[in-house]
């Protein structure tokens, strides 16, 4: 058997671009190289991981010069985690590279004749933004190069805290994370080091074992807190120990909760959520409408700046009170219930009936009363008999999922003859193919990126269709 060609170091390379997944770009001999954590200016020696036919894919070696852009990132795990790829960029260099992500997807894969792309919307806050986090445990923790390379030997294995990419079953624990404001990172380290104390077992990924599993910590902007404690398996007495030690720790938590996940995946959805201090859900405040936010319920995870997407969806949607609106993967009801007062009546549809009851409350408590929300597969639902029956839209807004728009949701679209289309995206790629099968009748007027996760290449895009 021959030996495996051994892969190239290129030496002295400068990174010119920022590329797709934000990973950064360099030129050599006519053949693109994607490198990740680093920045335009940055001159590197490159070592190649990968050789494909038009590209190569490889790993910083060392540093021969620092950007001028570069600067110091505020998490110790920058680089290793996987999150918060874009800390070593300033915040004015992230947005503007954002921004060219929105343009080159929707020109490139689009092929739209487009008006001038607004400048992206920045977040008030580039740190602890967020209003959900998800840690896992695992009984065999990531060792950093460091350890490795060190002679000492490795006796604490236990983590708490994220997946490293593409390796499911390897966690790295957290020991601070600026995503979240406090007392999230307070409330995990503690979770952490009581279990160990009382000798709970995290879970093996590989061979399936353990009795802690997950944990998922929410908030809202006024300071409400939930708290969920997943268990792979059910043992009374270990359970209440732990979760009372978490009830008496932290009694600012106001929704305490668990769940016993038994199967080979972390999905949630189908799995019961049992209350054991507080109340079942939270409530979230948008421009004096209150939202309920339970435990699988879909809000917005930057609160602050959800307030400013919405706001852009309004103007786009230029209601003036009487309109129809179709409000397509309309979640737990959020932006209908938003719109509903400039509009003469909204329809939501979802496919997750616990998200509707979730719409259909929030209508309720906000004593809105022109929305009807209808649950079900979107492609099987919106169809031409459904608004032959409901009422033909005067406005359709589609916030999709990444994977964007079925096929047979934008032949409805075309169908229904809605003079403005409002179309979210959280992912530009998919947004521009959706929006090159709806040119043949609908023009692109404003694009409007929302900039929802700061220290990431992911942009949220907003675009303005108006019917030729």
């Amino acid at each position: 058997m021959g030996r495996k060609k051994e892969l190239p170091v290129l030496e002295n390379v400068e990174i010119t671009d920022i590329g797709s997944e934000g990973n950064a770009v360099a030129r050599v001999d006519n053949l693109v190289v994607f490198v990740p954590m680093l920045v335009p200016g940055d001159v590197v020696d490159i070592k190649v991981i990968r050789k494909k036919k038009k590209y190569l894919e490889g790993i910083p070696l060392r540093f021969q010069k620092y950007s001028p852009l570069r600067q110091d990132p505020a998490c110790k795990h920058f680089g290793i985690c996987g999150g918060c790829k874009w800390q070593h960029l300033p915040y004015a260099e992230q947005l503007r590279w954002k921004s060219r992500q929105v343009f080159d997807n929707l020109s490139r894969i689009g092929g739209l004749k487009l008006p001038e792309i607004r400048p992206a919307l920045g977040s008030e806050d580039m740190l602890y933004y967020r209003n959900k986090l998800e840690f896992t445990f695992s009984d065999r923790r990531w060792l950093t190069r460091e350890e490795i390379d060190s002679d000492l030997d490795v006796v604490n294995h236990s983590a708490l805290g994220f997946h490293i990419p593409g390796l499911f079953d390897k966690v790295l624990d957290i020991e601070f994370c600026h995503l979240q404001r406090e007392p999230v990172n307070a409330i995990r380290n503690e979770i952490k080091r009581f279990s160990l104390e009382s000798g709970f077992t995290f879970f093996n990924l590989r061979e399936q074992n353990g009795f802690l599993r997950n944990i998922i910590i929410r908030n809202t902007g006024s300071g409400e807190l939930m708290v969920i404690v997943v268990f792979h398996y059910d043992d009374r007495e270990m359970r209440e120990k732990l979760l009372n030690h978490v009830h008496a720790s932290f009694p600012s938590i106001t929704s305490l909760m668990y769940i016993i996940n038994a199967k080979k995946n972390d999905s949630l959805s189908d799995l019961e959520v049992h209350l054991f201090r507080g109340r079942d859900h939270m409530m979230e405040i948008m421009e004096g409408l209150r939202f309920r936010v339970g435990p699988k319920s879909f809000y917005q995870t930057n609160t602050k700046q959800g307030t400013v997407l919405y706001k852009v969806v309004r103007e786009f949607a230029g209601l003036t009170g009487g309109e129809t609106v179709y409000d397509l993967y309309t979640g737990t009801g959020t932006i209908a219930n938003y719109l509903a007062r400039d509009s003469g009546r909204v329809i939501g549809i979802e496919y997750i009936e616990e998200a509707i009851l979730d719409a259909r409350q929030n209508s309720v408590l906000n004593n809105i009363t022109n929305t009807r929300f209808f649950s079900g597969d979107i492609k099987d639902i919106f169809n031409g008999e459904f608004i032959s029956v409901n009422g033909w839209p005067d406005v359709i807004v589609t916030d999709p999922p990444r994977a964007g728009m079925h096929s047979d949701v934008v032949e409805a679209i075309l169908l229904s003859g809605a003079e403005r289309i409002v179309y979210v995206s959280c992912n530009p790629a998919t947004q521009a193919r959706d929006l090159k099968l709806l040119d043949s009748k609908y023009l692109v007027k404003e694009v409007q990126p929302v900039d929802m996760f700061p220290q990431t290449h992911h942009i949220e895009n907003v675009v303005l269709l108006l019917k030729r």
